[in-house]
Formats: structure tokens, sequence, C-alpha cells
């Protein structure tokens, strides 16, 4: 049991911020899927931790690790989300973590107690422990560690790649809030909505202050928000965007902006590193996760949005598969095709990115070979993706 605990019970009083938070129905539960670990470690968090491991994994392969949403449980949620499926097709550990109701009484992640968000300190370094037991267990490779999570569990992903930047090589926050937002209840609910607004060296500041002398280098973010979000407003990825973008040490002026399938607006941040964060915006979409049952991709229900694989998106943007034909639920499927992405962006960025190539200071298409024009940061087009790996110059995005 926590030292801790009597403060904690304070959770219980977040009831009623756990439903207007997510309103959640438990998915239904699908532990025999899972296997429950109990012996991960000291556990200073009191969660509960599920694990699954595909048949025949390999040494050294990554591990993720996905955080569920308030009155949700982390068997549902590896279902609902299609995270065992993509296990399966893409080859990694997945861990499942658990929030409890003797620590929340919804379920919720307790993404607004410093105890909890902290380096090396309650729920955080529960999650830590989690990972690094299945590290060790299935000889993963610890440099390929990634956290996602929803709505509670994306709010308190952020707090895991500022807690622990030398752990997650990348993460995703869908419908989220950014790192250090709130130390209370009250501000809790500021920060869900209308949301809190700070300067990006502000929000950079305190995702810093966790790992003070830490020079990196820091975890790739992907930011994941529907545009008609009431219960956590659109304004949230705004501030993630502006918080990660700083801890990279780059602007929040998107180097690409791509028309991707259901509606969806993907915006590259660039660092010198390669691609920091990336913003995906669904248009259209409340406090829900894209999925697409119909190619195998997660399943109906609340708090899901037919529209398209974000865990394909996902697990692609950590190197761990593609976005074309080919693995469960991936956008392209034989029998519903797909909008082909289109990507605008300078000369220069759509050569780093591996969509053109460079000859005699002037860019062309990877594939069609057209013609872009200089090759610098100035000139901007678009190209579209007609097939994997083949781009073509066309007039405009959308």
């Amino acid at each position: 049991m926590k030292a801790t605990n009597l403060l904690r019970r304070a959770g219980v009083l977040l009831g009623t911020l756990a439903l207007a938070f997510t309103g959640l129905s438990a998915a239904p539960a699908a532990a025999a899927e899972l296997e429950r670990v109990t012996d991960f470690g000291s556990n200073p968090g009191a969660l509960t931790m599920y694990r699954y491991v595909p048949d025949d994994l390999p040494a050294g392969a990554p591990v993720v690790l996905v955080l569920h949403g308030c009155t949700q449980d982390a068997p549902g949620f590896t279902a609902t989300y299609g995270w065992r499926t993509y296990a399966d097709a893409r080859g990694f550990a997945l861990v499942a973590a658990q929030q409890e109701t003797a620590n929340n009484s919804s379920r919720c992640f307790n993404w607004f107690q410093a105890g909890d968000t902290s380096r090396d300190r309650g729920e955080m370094l529960s999650l830590r422990q989690m990972v690094a037991h299945t590290v060790s267990a299935v000889g993963a490779d610890p440099s390929r560690v990634y956290v996602a999570g929803f709505s509670g569990g994306g709010a308190m992903a952020a707090s895991a790649l500022a807690a622990y930047p030398d752990v997650f090589a990348g993460g995703a926050v869908l419908a989220g809030i950014p790192h250090g937002c709130a130390t209370s209840m009250v501000q809790a609910f500021g920060c869900m909505n209308p949301g809190a607004t700070k300067t990006a060296a502000q929000w950079g500041d305190l995702v810093r202050a966790q790992n003070p002398g830490y020079g990196g280098p820091w975890p790739s973010v992907a930011v994941w928000h529907g545009t008609a979000d009431t219960t956590v407003v659109p304004a949230n990825a705004d501030e993630l965007v502006k918080q990660w973008t700083n801890a990279h040490g780059t602007d929040a002026t998107a180097d690409g902006t791509a028309s991707l399938p259901g509606g969806v607006t993907r915006r590259d941040y660039g660092s010198s590193a390669g691609t920091a964060v990336r913003d995906y915006r669904v248009s259209g979409m409340g406090h829900a996760v894209p999925v697409r049952p119909s190619e195998g991709c997660g399943t109906a229900g609340a708090y899901t949005a037919d529209l398209m694989c974000s865990t394909a998106y996902i697990t692609a943007d950590w190197g761990l598969g593609g976005t074309g034909p080919g693995d469960p639920g991936d956008p392209g499927e034989p029998g519903d095709p797909q909008a082909p992405a289109c990507f605008t962006a300078s000369n220069y960025t759509h050569v780093q990115q591996g969509r053109a190539t460079v000859r005699y200071g002037y860019a062309y298409a990877v594939g069609s070979g057209d013609a872009l024009g200089l090759w610098n940061v100035y000139t901007a087009t678009s190209l579209t993706e007609t097939e994997p790996g083949w781009y073509e110059r066309t007039a405009s995005c959308g």
C-alpha cells in the first residue's frame, strides 16, 4: 500500500472529473488474452500490469506501453484500439498498465498529481518498472521502448516522456494534455476545458525540470486530437506541440503538411535529428481514437471513430511498420481504397524525409521523377504518394 494513500484517496473525489474527462464505459475485458504480471518491482503506484508477448517474438524486439483512459481497463483497451493485433503483426511486446479504484475511483491515472507524474515516484515509477521487467524478461531492445495513451492515459503518456526521456524513444498522446499542466484536481478541470496557455519555453521548462542537466536525445512525440473534442479541447494539442518542439530545440512552425485518409491532417516539426513532433488533427472527431474495424484495426464502440487506423500510423512513426497494404488495419487494404497521402513542404524537407532527391541543386520527386524546382527551404511544393514509395507532383493538397 502506498505511504501517501490517504492523500491519494482524494482521488475518490475525481469520479465526477473522470466521467467528464472521458465518459467512457469499460470496454469488454479480454484478460485471458493477456498475462498478468505481479512481480515486476516494488510498484509504489499500486498499478496492475498486463503483458502480451507474441509467439516466437525474437530477441531485440521493441516494447510498447499503453495507458487506458478513465473508467477503462487494460485488457479492454488493447482490444478496442487494436494494440494486440499490431503486436502480432509488427513484432513487439505489449505492456498494458491498469489503474485501480483503490487509487482513483474511476480508474484515472493520476496525471494531475506531482507525486505520480515525477521521475522515480508513485505511478510513474511503477510504469518504469513494468517496462524494465519486460525488457529483461523477453530480451527486448531497451533503445526501442515506446508509450501511447488516450485521454487521462494520454496525459500520463506525456508525463512518462518527460520523466523518462532516457527510457522512451517515442510516444503518442491521444486526446491528452501537456505534462505539468495541472498539479491539483481544480487545475485539471481547467486544463481539460478551456485549456491552459503557456509560452513554448514555459512548457519546455516543465519537461526539463524532470531531469535537470539532461541533454538529450528527446523522444519523438505524436499528438492526436479531434477538432470537435469538447472534453479535452484541441487547444491542448496546440500546447503539446509547443511543449515538445521546445524540448527538442526547434520552433513550432510546421516543416511539412500531409492530408491523410479519414479527414486527418498531419503536420511535421523537424529537428536536427529528424522529425521531432507530428501533429495529427482529425476533422470533426470528438473525444475518441480513430480505428478501422473493417480492416482489422480495433473495434467499434464508445470513444472510437471509424475513420482510419491510428495504431498503424503510430507504430509506423516508431519504425515498427509501414502504412501501406500488407498489415492488418493499414490504409489501402484491398477492398476499401483510401485517398492517397498528400504532402506539402519545402523541397528541402521533401528531400530530408525521403520524398525527393537532389541533382545539381534541383529537387525531383522519388518514383515519378517530377521536377520540383530549386532544392531549398523557400520553394514549397505538394507531392502525392500514389503508391508506396512513388510520389507525383500535384497542384496542392486538399
